[in-house]
C-alpha cells in the first residue's frame, strides 16, 4: 500500500507547491532584513513544515469520505464564522479565534468547506440547470460571504463568487442563466457602494486617484504608491543580485509588506525574472489541479478539483492586481508566500484534497457493481 501511494501521488503538484513556498521564505526573509531583524522566517518554516505534513495527510482516506459529511463540514465552517464574533477585534476586525497565544482564522478554512459542499451539492443534481434551481446554491455561497464581510474581511469574500460560477459552468449550468446573474449583480452594485464603509470605498477610489511623477501623496493612495515603488526599485535581477538600488531606508517602507504585499518584496529581491518564476509556477500548478479534474470521472471528486484550483488562481489574481494597482486593495494572501498560520495550514489541506482527487480519478470497483441514486 505505501509504494502504490508513492507511486500514484501527484508529485509534480508537490514539487511545485515547495518551490513556491521556498520563494515565499526569500520574501519574508528580505521584510526581516529590512526591518532590522525579526522571527518571521523561522515561524514560516514551522507553518511550512506544519503545512505540508497536513498536505500529505489529507491525501490518506479517500476524498469520497469527505463527501458524505461534506455538509456537517461546512456546517462547522459557519459556525466557527460566528464564533469569531465572540473574541476581541485586532485591527478593527473580528478575524481570528485565539486560545492564548495561538490563533485561527476560520475564513481559511471556510473556503475549502465551501467548496466541498457546493460539489455535493451539483454532483447529481440537474435542477442548477434551471434559473429557479440556481437560488439555493447562491444563498449557500452568501451564507459564508455574509458573515465574513461583516468581520470585515473584503478580499476573501471576493474569492467566492468566481469559484461558484466556475463551479456551476463546469457543473452544466447553463451559460445565458448565468449571465442573467451576473447582469442581477451589476445591477446591484450601487447598493453595495452604499452600504460599504467609507474605507472601503476609499480603497476603490484609489485606484483612480494613482499619482504621477512629482505628484503629492495623499494618505489614501499612500500604500498603493509605495506598494509600486518598491516593486520598481526589484529591475530585472532584483537586489539579490544587483544590490539594494537606493540607500534611503524609506523607500522600502511598505505596510504589511509580509502578507498583502510581500508579491512586492519578491518583485524588489528577484526583480522581473524571479516574478516572472512566480506565474510560471502558479500556472504549473493550476494547469496540474485542472489536469485532475479533467482525469476525474467521479462527479464530486471533478467539481472540488475545480473549486479548489480555481480558489488558487482567484488569490492569486486579486492580490498581484492589487499590488500592481489593477484592483482595489483588500486584506487577501499570496497562496503559499504571504506570512501567515492559518493561511499556509489550509493551503496545504487544499493541495492536499487535490492530490488525494489525483490518486483516485474513477470509480472504486468493489464486490457490489456502481448503482446510481439520485437524490
Amino acid at each position: 500500500m505505501p509504494n502504490k501511494w508513492l507511486r500514484r501521488l501527484p508529485w509534480s503538484i508537490l514539487i511545485v507547491a515547495n518551490l513556491i513556498l521556498a520563494l515565499g521564505w526569500v520574501g519574508i526573509a528580505r521584510c526581516d532584513e529590512l526591518a532590522g531583524g525579526g522571527p518571521y522566517l523561522r515561524l514560516q518554516m514551522v507553518w511550512s513544515a506544519l503545512a505540508l505534513a497536513a498536505m500529505l495527510a489529507a491525501t490518506l482516506p479517500s476524498y469520497r469520505l469527505l463527501c458524505r459529511f461534506s455538509y456537517g463540514i461546512f456546517a462547522i465552517a459557519l459556525a466557527l464564522l460566528v464564533l469569531v464574533y465572540l473574541f476581541p477585534a485586532v485591527n478593527g476586525a473580528r478575524r481570528w479565534i485565539r486560545v492564548g497565544p495561538f490563533g485561527l482564522q476560520p475564513s481559511e478554512f471556510a473556503k475549502i468547506a465551501y467548496v466541498m459542499a457546493l460539489a455535493r451539492y451539483l454532483m447529481y443534481r440537474d435542477n442548477y440547470r434551471r434559473l429557479s434551481g440556481l437560488w439555493l446554491p447562491l444563498a449557500l455561497t452568501f451564507l459564508p460571504v455574509g458573515l465574513i464581510l461583516r468581520e470585515p474581511d473584503l478580499g476573501t469574500s471576493l474569492v467566492f463568487l468566481p469559484v461558484f460560477f466556475v463551479m456551476l459552468f463546469a457543473a452544466g449550468a447553463r451559460r445565458w442563466h448565468l449571465s442573467i446573474m451576473v447582469l442581477a449583480g451589476v445591477l446591484c452594485l450601487p447598493v453595495v457602494w452604499a452600504g460599504m464603509s467609507l474605507d472601503q470605498q476609499s480603497r476603490v477610489t484609489a485606484l483612480f486617484e494613482q499619482p504621477g511623477p512629482g505628484e503629492p501623496i495623499t494618505p489614501r493612495n499612500y500604500q498603493l504608491h509605495q506598494a509600486k515603488q518598491v516593486m520598481a526599485l526589484g529591475g530585472w535581477w532584483g537586489s539579490l543580485i544587483a544590490g539594494q538600488a537606493v540607500e534611503d531606508s524609506a523607500a522600502y517602507r511598505l505596510p504589511e509588506a509580509r502578507s498583502d504585499f510581500i508579491f512586492c518584496i519578491l518583485a524588489e529581491r528577484l526583480g522581473l525574472v524571479g516574478i516572472a518564476l512566480l506565474f510560471v509556477l502558479y500556472g504549473l500548478l493550476i494547469w496540474r489541479g485542472l489536469a485532475v479534474a479533467v482525469a476525474t470521472r467521479e462527479p464530486f471528486g471533478r467539481l472540488t478539483a475545480v473549486g479548489l484550483t480555481f480558489l488558487i488562481a482567484v488569490q492569486v489574481l486579486i492580490n498581484t492586481g492589487m499590488n500592481v494597482g489593477l484592483l482595489p486593495i483588500t486584506g487577501i494572501s499570496l497562496p503559499l508566500v504571504s506570512y501567515g498560520g492559518s493561511g499556509l495550514l489550509s493551503e496545504g489541506i487544499l493541495l492536499g484534497l487535490l492530490m488525494n482527487i489525483g490518486l483516485r480519478p474513477g470509480f472504486d470497483v468493489t464486490a457490489e457493481p456502481f448503482r446510481y441514486v439520485e437524490e
